[in-house]
């Protein structure tokens, strides 16, 4: 037959003498050893609750607003690594032009070197007009040297003469 231990409690809160109802020895002590209720917890007070209820909360709201801090540091940092890029790219394309428009003017200063002025221009052709007038007189006493010498020629020839103008 089995023996059961029935604790009886004569408060439900605060009892801390209990009755036990056996019918061994074994068992009585065996009843009392693991009837033995444990303390209750203490409650938390109401402003011990909203005090760590506050920190969870500030801690909780610290940690999404932290978090998001982070995003927006890294879409910003992102936002500016581009645009760093872009200027530098930028840079580079202006640095180039610059390159060809000293290049292009290395080339007009060499140009401008090589090329006659207007003033040269004008010198040079009146120059050339007195060569050419020059030469245009000696052409014209050359031809007339030339045709006094057709006309001796002729001369001689009809009259049978024998001088000969040179």
């Amino acid at each position: 037959m089995m023996h059961r231990a029935i604790p009886l409690r004569h408060s439900l809160a605060h009892s801390s003498t209990s009755r036990l109802i056996t019918t061994s020895a074994v068992l009585r002590n065996a009843a009392s050893s693991s009837a033995a209720v444990p303390a209750p917890k203490k409650p938390i007070g109401g402003f011990r609750g909203g005090v760590i209820g506050f920190l969870f909360g500030f801690s909780v709201a610290s940690s999404f607003a932290a978090y998001h801090l982070l995003d927006e540091y890294r879409l910003a940092s992102a936002a500016l690594q581009t645009s760093v890029e872009e200027l530098r790219l930028s840079t580079e394309k202006v640095s180039q032009h610059v390159r060809r428009i000293e290049a292009v003017e290395k080339d007009l200063r060499a140009l401008r070197d090589t090329t006659v002025s207007k003033e040269d221009l004008i010198r040079i052709r009146t120059e050339m007009k007195k060569l050419y007038e020059g030469l245009h007189v000696e052409f014209l006493d050359l031809r007339a040297h030339v045709w006094g010498i057709q006309q001796d020629l002729n001369k001689v020839l009809k009259e049978e003469s024998t001088t000969v103008r040179i």
